[in-house]
């Protein structure tokens, strides 16, 4: 009678069906954390965002806004720091963890200036769509003066309005804190 050692090949075979079943379920649920990720960051940024703003408003602006991202990261003179990371004030439009921000606002009609020198805006808006939607980000985001996040499933880009709610999307829920 022989005896042999080791696997035969069907048993090797159940074993590499199962390994590629267990892989593709982890690659699945990798997607999924990395789309909750970048949408979580985007959030994170436009919340900066708007008590960057608020900031600004009531220390430099003037009770006005900063018109840009990049206004709102320049200097301040006597603190030589600005009222946002750097991370997020680098360009008009920056990309951020799989999401593109932008912000914009309309210039105040007077000769009012801002601490930092340039005129302020009397209201503004910002909008995060995914750089690549569907796997960066399925949501798309948005919030203006009044410091409410909403969400989507079309950009907010063109559309959102300095004041109030958008025509398309839903106020953001926030968990708050206790």
């Amino acid at each position: 009678m022989r005896h042999s050692r080791g696997f035969t090949l069907v048993e090797l075979l159940i074993v590499m069906a199962v390994i590629a079943v267990l892989l593709s379920i982890s690659v699945a649920s990798y997607r999924n954390a990395r789309v909750v990720g970048a949408e979580g960051s985007a959030i994170a940024a436009l919340e900066a965002i708007n008590q960057a703003q608020f900031a600004y408003m009531q220390t430099c602006g003037r009770q006005n806004f900063a018109p840009t991202l990049i206004e709102l990261g320049a200097p301040v003179p006597g603190s030589g720091t600005g009222f946002l990371s750097p991370d997020l004030t680098y360009a008009e439009q920056v990309r951020k963890s799989g999401y593109f921000l932008q912000m914009g606002g309309t210039e105040v009609d007077t000769d009012i200036k801002a601490c930092t020198g340039n005129k302020p805006a009397s209201g503004y808006q910002v909008t995060a769509d995914p750089t690549n939607p569907g796997s960066t980000g399925i949501r798309y985001f948005g919030s203006n003066v009044d410091r409410v996040i909403f969400e989507g499933m079309e950009s907010f880009t063109g559309k959102m309005p300095e004041k109030g709610a958008p025509a398309n999307g839903r106020e953001l829920k926030l968990p708050t804190a206790r």
